[in-house]
């Protein structure tokens, strides 16, 4: 088990949280001593972006890796969008036990499969339209952020790629039925959006090299940082733990300057570099404290 208890400020006003968790798996999450009756409640109070070297997987790993991304800024954007999203995958467990057993027991009951199809499908089409409103203004964010972090144009591309662009979730249940039965599982549906990278119109992760791939993924967290400063009125914490490994030294310094010097975010950062991180820092004229670990 674990405890963890901090203090925040915002808003001159302080904030005590504490997290811990029993030995025998039980968590608790309390704010001022209060504890929260769903965690849900707490998400999106206290912002903070997070770089660290395995989220490289969101610009290299599969489709899942960029959804959760993305389901993670908006549920910090809106709670409805995050009520939307349980539901919507409780739900979705429902069908896919469903049709687990229809597959067992060789009999569907197809009334039943229509009241998940109609519930999915309502919950579902709510997801798609905040996604694809907020991507709207999101992906050209990050192409704006990605030029500024590498120092030259590459010709970057997002897009939102989703089935529902093109035909009604519900209609896309109905075609995908008996492929569903067969398979036991819902196949198709806001489930398997993705955000499609482009260089020079061609697949980036295939012929991107390490820094334009770093260089995308800080673009991706500082137009994540500056629509949740937007949105809240406040600067979230931002946290770099050891991502600057194999960049190259122009690539940090535009990184730092623009979240330590042009937005002045509270920043920490691990790093095995302390000349390198302290020059930067200097050169850069950034008041810090540094904690130096010794083995």
């Amino acid at each position: 088990g674990f405890r963890i208890e901090g203090i925040l400020a915002r808003d001159d006003n302080e904030y005590k949280l504490l997290c811990i968790l029993r030995e025998n798996g039980r968590k608790e999450f309390s704010l001022n001593t209060e504890s929260y009756k769903r965690f849900s409640g707490h998400i999106g109070k206290f912002p903070c972006v997070m770089i660290a070297p395995d989220d490289i997987a969101l610009i290299t790993g599969n489709s899942e890796e960029r959804r959760k991304y993305l389901d993670t800024i908006l549920s910090q954007l809106s709670a409805d969008y995050l009520n939307e999203l349980i539901e919507y995958n409780k739900i979705l467990q429902q069908r896919n036990s469903f049709l687990k057993a229809a597959s067992e027991y060789n009999r569907t009951d197809e009334t039943l499969l229509d009241i998940f199809d109609e519930q999915l499908s309502v919950r579902g089409q709510k997801i798609f339209y905040y996604r694809k409103k907020f991507l709207s203004a999101f992906l050209p964010s990050v192409c704006q952020q990605y030029d500024v972090i590498a120092g030259r144009k590459d010709k970057i591309d997002l897009q939102y790629d989703s089935q529902l662009l093109h035909v009604s979730l519900k209609e896309l249940l109905i075609q995908n039925r008996q492929r569903d039965l067969y398979l036991q599982r819902t196949g198709c549906g806001i489930n398997k959006d993705d955000i499609e990278i482009l260089m020079n119109k061609l697949p980036f992760k295939t012929i991107a090299s390490q820094g334009q791939r770093k260089s995308l993924l800080f673009a991706l967290k500082l137009a994540e940082f500056n629509v949740l400063k937007k949105q809240k009125g406040f600067a979230p914490i931002l946290l770099l733990d050891d991502v600057f490994e194999k960049l190259d030294a122009e690539r940090m310094n535009n990184f730092l300057y623009k979240v330590c010097v042009e937005e002045d975010a509270q920043v920490f950062i691990t790093d095995t570099h302390k000349e390198r991180l302290e020059t930067t820092l200097n050169n850069l004229q950034i008041s810090y404290q540094l904690i130096e670990l010794k083995t």
